[in-house]
């Protein structure tokens, strides 16, 4: 089945780090970056668009090293970047289109026959952001389109 949840941002690439930096590397990259575009550091007599980008910036750092700057928190994220990775990695089996696959009342999900016998399923919210999906018994993948055919 899918991921959870897609991460929309790259927390790495955020901080401008690496997977592999230590946490003391880490917490050093945020600290520079904090200290650079913390609100209080930021010239008053610019622009009032370049300070809220700078906020924004801000609040980006401050959502990474949260997620980063704890030992749980960074194992759970790597974990799903990796899970991302890899599926898209793998070759994309058959792409079909929504309306191809079957609902399933009981369960509450979407299913699909693979040709190993195995099923493709995916929940209805995975839909808004998924389009690739494993199946539960082999390791092939389709691509679930949406719209007309």
């Amino acid at each position: 089945m899918a991921s959870d949840k897609v991460t929309e941002k790259d927390w790495y690439d955020i901080l401008g780090a690496h997977p592999s930096d230590s946490q003391v590397e880490l917490k050093q990259k945020y600290q520079a970056l904090a200290l650079l575009y913390h609100p209080d550091k930021q010239r008053r007599d610019d622009a009032a668009e370049p300070v809220t980008e700078g906020a924004q910036r801000f609040i980006e750092i401050n959502q990474a090293w949260k997620i980063l700057g704890n030992e749980e928190t960074k194992h759970a994220y790597d974990l799903q970047r990796r899970d991302i990775e890899m599926t898209r990695s793998f070759p994309v089996d058959t792409q079909i289109h929504l309306e191809e696959m079957f609902w399933d009342d009981d369960g509450e999900h979407y299913s699909f026959l693979c040709r190993c016998g195995g099923k493709y399923i995916v929940d209805e919210e995975d839909l808004e952001q998924t389009f690739l999906v494993n199946c539960n018994s082999c390791s092939l993948i389709i691509e679930i389109l949406h719209g007309e055919r």
